[in-house]
Parts: C-alpha cells; structure tokens; sequence
C-alpha cells in the first residue's frame, strides 16, 4: 500500500481560488486546483491508495467549519482517505476544538506557523501541544521558510524536548528551503519525523538520499503536498531514488500508519 501524508483540500466552490492563494504566498504556480475530485483521480494514475488530507485555519471562526469539511470528506471515502483536524493559536476554547475534532474521527492536527502567524514557541501554542499530547494526536507542522522566522526549526527544538510523548511531523524534511540545515539540527530528536512534500523540485537525488540518511529510513513519510504538485511526478521522483523494497515500504506506507495510527 502507498500512502501520501500530506495533501491539502478545499470545497469545490472555493478551490481554485484557495490554490491560487497558495502558490501567490509562495510564489510558486501550482500544479493542481485543489478539488478532492482531482487529487483521487491523479491517485489512481500514480498507484497511490490513500491519503491524508487537510486545511488550515487562517482564523479561529473556521476552525470548525473545516474540521467537519475534512471528516465528512473522510467519511464520503473512508476507504481512500484519513483526516486531519486544524486549530488556531488564538481559539477561544482550543479543548474545546480539541473534542470536536476527535468526536469527528479526525487522526491528528495541521499547523502552518507562516499563513496562521505563530512562531512555534510562542507561548499561545503551548495548550495545543499539550493538548495533542494529552490526547495521542501526532502533529504535521509546515516547517522552514528563509523569508519568515515563524516556522524556524530552531524553535521546535524546546517543542520537543518539554513534550516528549508529543509525536511531530516536520514537513518538508523538518525545514522548507532549508532543508539539509534542519536535518542536522533535529536528526537525533527521537519523536521527530519529517515528510517529503515540496522539496524534491528543489534538490538532487544526492542531497535528498543525504537528508533521508541523516533521518533515517524509519523517521521519514511519503507526501506530495498536493494541488501544489502532482501526484504522479512526486511519486516518481521518490520512486527514481532507488531505495530497496524494504525501505520504500517504510517510507511510503508503514512510517504513516505508525506514526498517525492508521487503520485498515
């Protein structure tokens, strides 16, 4: 089984325009309109059998509306799909959001500390921290961006040591355009993993096999971060790295059901 840990979603009638937004704030043309439509269709296309899927909260009022956007597209294709919840630092009552996502059957929690605006210490995502720590929910954190200090993987670094049993996903191999620095920074934090999305256009087979060594084969997931790219040519350049069977199975499939407790 291949699984992508790491695709972003939207409502049909707002997708195209949430994609755009995307690829302004980076920059950078995106591949795909963000439709859950296309991403299964393309999954199909690149032998990709689940994935999981998301949004984030730009504020705290939509908070809610997403997190039930996310489970009832979960619940429309439980057998493709696995959903994670958002939060926003500045919720009035984030246990609250906490239980509503977890009754909604969502596995875990997205942050992006550049498009919400949190540094990852700040003292206003200490609850959520302890919160999905509390609760067994594994954290996905956009992770990295030369041009902002938010998301530096520095910060996650007393992040990680104060929650120990807190299980992190850094994506994009823990730092965005920072990639090979992050890997040397947090490759010996044991509840820290990373996943592929959005950095292969960005490095040679080389550099990326460095990285993927610096981690190990055990800490590190298979995500596109579509509609940013797609599918088929993410899963071909993961493919084109040449790891054997074994440690492909780990990477594309038994890292994610570990580290976010997937079930068949």
């Amino acid at each position: 089984m291949v699984i992508d840990a790491h695709c972003h979603i939207y409502p049909d009638k707002i997708a195209d325009k949430a994609s755009q937004n995307t690829g302004r704030f980076y920059d950078m043309p995106m591949a795909n309109n963000g439709k859950l439509s296309t991403l299964l269709e393309n999954g199909v296309k690149a032998g990709i059998d689940r994935f999981v899927v998301q949004s984030v909260a730009t504020t705290p009022k939509q908070v809610s509306s997403i997190n039930r956007f996310i489970a009832e597209s979960v619940a429309a294709y439980p057998d493709k799909l696995y959903g994670l919840g958002t939060l926003h630092p500045d919720g009035v009552d984030l246990e609250a959001d906490v239980n509503e996502l977890i009754a909604l059957g969502l596995i875990g929690v997205k942050l992006h500390p550049d498009i919400q605006q949190f540094k990852l210490d700040d003292y206003r995502c200490l609850k959520i921290y302890e919160l999905c720590e509390q609760h067994g929910l594994p954290l996905l954190i956009h992770t990295g961006d030369s041009r902002y200090d938010f998301s530096n993987p520095n910060r996650l670094i007393p992040i990680l040591d104060i929650y120990k049993n807190l299980q992190v996903v850094g994506a994009h191999f823990g730092g965005w355009s920072i990639w090979e620095e992050a890997s040397e920074l947090l490759k010996d934090r044991e509840n820290f993993y990373v996943d592929t999305s959005s950095s292969f256009y960005a490095m040679d087979n080389e550099t990326v096999r460095r990285i993927i060594a610096n981690y190990g084969v055990d800490r590190v997931i298979f995500g596109t971060d579509y509609p940013m790219w797609n599918v088929e040519d993410e899963k071909e350049r993961f493919d084109s790295l040449g790891y054997g069977e074994e440690e492909r199975e780990k990477m594309l499939c038994l890292n994610a059901v570990r580290v976010f407790g997937l079930a068949d």
